[in-house]
């Protein structure tokens, strides 16, 4: 009779023996006998079982020490710190059955013998069998040994790994799931540790961690062992990656690519055991851990295994220093967007502003506001006062106690894979982190309002600000024969509107990624040298410092805008309307002063497509076109339209479009479509003229009802008077419709009036306008006017 194995290879596991190796191991398993043939690499190893476990615990007879401390810490007569040392140290002074323990050293020997080496180092794991499920991500709650070498050492460690089975956070855990501690088993995973101290490691979800949004990868990398971004030590680089585009000919769908400080990192201790932290080079700190042919065949495989599983994952991956392959470590379900419900949606936003306090990586799309607690250490834990927001420089599983009294967390570092977000996700409140200096400016008590619902960027505000929480049901929303879009300005907003049913964006405004992430005049970039003023030149040196040349910089952070917006929407179009602000605004980028000058009316000076022929702006123009043909060509978003604002005469019209050919962008030519703005009396009146030197038009119906009427549009004086029901104003739009469909030019409308006003939306389809744009707060509701418009006509 063939004795009982205890211990399994990995490549003899599969997903069907979560029962019996935990869900961690039998995740490797699967992955090696399934994946391999595509390329997915995964470290060799072994698992013990779910029966080496219990036999362990039965021949130990530590099973009714176990039941008897469970008793204990559930009457209260035993503190959970005092029964987690209690039951650790059972297992700790026992002894493996020696065939167990036979089997384990047998396993490691077969794997040194493999890699051809005396003493292989590994990675002793923990995984539980009741782990990793799609209600429940138990992370970090059993503990990782790494840099493990000698077979006693590995069985010392496997021993420690069952000995993590009752650590206080991992029976805190299982108390709040409500699992049966006595039917937990658990398994240790001996896996080869990949030499990532010399190289990097990192996470990686095969959907946005924020929104849901499933199209995208979501990577974050950090030099040194996965360690450091699992704990949230460091802020790690952020890649994002468009899933669809994938392996497309020459196009590297790279949406997103965002250098983290990474300080510190994990590495093996000097006595060839262990690990230990120490800080990054100046150097390592300012480069990118993986090039763009890493990230994306790091998504190609995050792609891989979500299609092998069924379903979103979370995917931990280490690269190996000495020879420069990647692995992944560890996959399991995402276990937070994929609980949440179809068709509906939770929208928050403030309803007051106030002061901006610190800024960081928002985790969920809620807000909170209450006053701040801050804690050093688990030491402090006592002090903190439920209903609190948690402020700290980072969490690790041991916080678990105070996690569902908090109303909030906000940590220094950490990025969107770090235990802080995890957990925050889990629990559904909201989380800034990676801000830097939270512990230093906020005081303990302080009142604070925390705010995720802004977009990529986390806010932390002064004082507790009024907010609005809207649930909306996605499924009653009725069907219209009118395409209704999008108006979409921050791209990290784009990914939180995904579920709403449109038909695609008609107006993404480029003045807010250019304000807010880029910051710069683009001419005080293409100028830099002569910059008169110091200060500014600093400023920008330091914002542009990972750039060798600075106007690349105004190319990259615009074109990861662009694509953020038009990823959210593809392969439905989305209209990027080219830069629209007035002399005044520019002035107030970095730089802006020295190459504006003061305009009596800015609103009626150099905006739109004035300024870009002429001869003092020309250059920004082209940057903005470099961008466009990387964002359409290099990462294959085809879906962007070119709009142009505020394009007075056929004239000017005629020299955007030369220069915008000129630079590459040549309407026809790979399917693009180039649409202007009607916001001016003379494009309604030459509206057929326009129509043949353009795809469309989008009526912007602000500035035509104030050139129209003759009205500022932000007089409160005259507010009255600024209305788009006006005859006169409805007249244009009419005629403007009509003028441009004998053209067969398609025309649409970017403006609040439609959802403002029920009897200008059933005139607009009346009048059989293409598509309405709105803003994605009036959507549902625009949606429903334009229905009950249709159904009267």
């Amino acid at each position: 009779m063939a004795a009982k194995k205890f211990v399994l290879p990995f490549d003899e596991v599969s997903s069907k023996d979560s029962d019996r190796v935990g869900g961690k191991n039998a995740a490797l398993g699967e992955m090696i006998r399934a994946l391999k043939k595509q390329g997915v690499r995964v470290p060799d190893g072994f698992a013990t079982t779910a029966d080496a476990f219990r036999l362990f615990v039965r021949e130990n007879k530590i099973d009714k020490k176990i039941r008897a401390e469970i008793r204990r810490l559930k009457k209260g007569s035993k503190s959970l710190a005092a029964a987690a040392r209690a039951l650790q140290a059972l297992f700790l002074k026992s002894k493996f059955p020696e065939q167990v323990e036979e089997q384990i050293r047998e396993a490691y020997r077969e794997l040194c013998d493999r890699y051809e080496k005396r003493a292989v180092d590994v990675a002793v794991r923990s995984s539980a069998t009741a782990e990793d499920l799609p209600e429940a991500s138990f992370a970090g709650q059993q503990e990782t040994y790494l840099n493990i070498s000698g077979e006693d050492a590995v069985v010392d460690a496997c021993r420690k790994c069952y000995a993590s089975l009752f650590t206080d956070r991992a029976i805190s855990y299982r108390e709040e799931k409500e699992f049966d501690h006595l039917k937990v088993a658990l398994s240790a995973g001996v896996q080869k540790m990949v030499r990532a101290d010399k190289a990097g490691a990192g996470v990686m979800f095969s959907i946005d961690t924020e929104s849901g949004f499933p199209r995208v990868v979501r990577i974050s990398a950090a030099w040194g062992l996965g360690e450091v971004v699992v704990k949230g030590a460091a802020n790690p680089d952020e890649y994002m990656v468009f899933k669809p585009l994938l392996g497309r000919n020459k196009t590297q769908p790279i949406l997103e690519k965002s250098l983290g400080d990474k300080k510190r990192k994990v590495i093996y201790a000097r006595n060839g055991r262990g690990t230990r932290t120490v800080n990054t080079t100046k150097k390592k700190r300012k480069s990118f851990v993986l090039n763009d042919a890493e990230i994306l065949r790091l998504a190609k495989w995050a792609c891989a295994i979500e299609d092998h599983y069924k379903k979103p994952m979370d995917i931990e991956w280490a690269k190996n220093g000495d020879k420069g392959e990647i692995f992944i470590l560890q996959a399991r379900p995402e276990t937070v967007q994929a609980l949440k419900k179809a068709g509906s949606l939770k929208t928050y936003r403030l309803k007051e502003k106030g002061k901006r306090l610190l800024s960081g990586l928002s985790i969920g799309d809620t807000i909170a506001a209450a006053k701040a607690c801050r804690i050093q250490s688990t030491r402090e834990l006592g002090k903190f006062k439920e209903g609190s927001i948690l402020v700290t420089e980072m969490t690790d599983p041991d916080w678990g106690p105070i996690f569902k009294k908090t109303k909030g967390i906000i940590t220094d570092l950490g990025g969107r894979t770090c235990h802080a977000a995890i957990v925050s996700r889990e629990l559904g409140i909201p989380a800034v982190v990676g801000t830097g200096e939270a512990t230093k400016v906020l005081r303990d008590g302080q009142e604070i309002t925390l705010s995720c619902a802004e977009g990529d960027e986390g806010f932390v505000y002064e004082g507790l600000l009024d907010f609005a929480e809207e649930k909306v049901n996605l499924k009653k929303l009725p069907d219209t024969r009118t395409p209704i879009m999008l108006n979409i300005a921050s791209p990290g907003g784009a990914f939180r509107w995904w579920k709403l049913p449109c038909d695609g964006i008609g107006l993404a405004r480029i003045e807010f990624i250019i304000a807010n992430r880029i910051q710069i005049h683009p001419m005080a970039l293409v100028h830099f040298d002569e910059l008169e003023d110091r200060d500014v030149r600093e400023r920008i040196q330091n914002l542009t410092r990972d750039y060798k040349d600075k106007c690349d910089y105004f190319i990259d952070k615009l074109a990861q805008g662009i694509a953020r917006i038009a990823a959210a929407q593809h392969p439905r179009p989305v209209i990027v309307r080219l830069s629209d602000f007035k002399t005044n605004e520019y002035a107030q980028l970095i730089g802006g002063e020295q190459f504006e000058s003061r305009e009596q009316n800015p609103m009626l000076g150099l905006p739109g497509a004035s300024r870009y022929y002429h001869e003092k702006f020309r250059d920004a123009f082209c940057l903005e076109c470099e961008t466009i043909k990387r964002v359409r060509n290099e990462l294959g978003l085809k879906n962007v339209i070119v709009m142009v604002p505020f394009c007075r005469t056929l004239d000017e019209a005629d020299k955007v479009l030369h220069l915008l050919a000129e630079n590459g962008l040549v309407r026809g030519r790979g399917g693009l479509e180039i649409y202007m703005m009607c916001e001016i009396p003379s494009n309604v009146v030459l509206a057929e003229k326009f129509a043949e030197r353009f795809d469309g038009f989008s009526i912007g119906s602000n500035d035509l009802t104030q050139l129209v009427l003759g009205v500022d549009r932000d007089s409160a004086e005259l507010a009255e008077l600024f209305d788009e029901r006006n005859e006169a104003v409805k007249d244009v739009v009419h005629e403007v419709i009509r003028s441009a469909h004998k053209k067969d030019c398609k025309v649409g409308i970017c403006g609040e009036a439609p959802s403002n006003y029920p009897e200008f939306a059933a005139f607009l389809v009346k009048c059989g306008i293409d598509s309405i744009s709105i803003n994605p707060d009036r959507f549902v509701e625009t949606k429903k006017i334009v229905a009950k418009a249709e159904r009267k006509q």
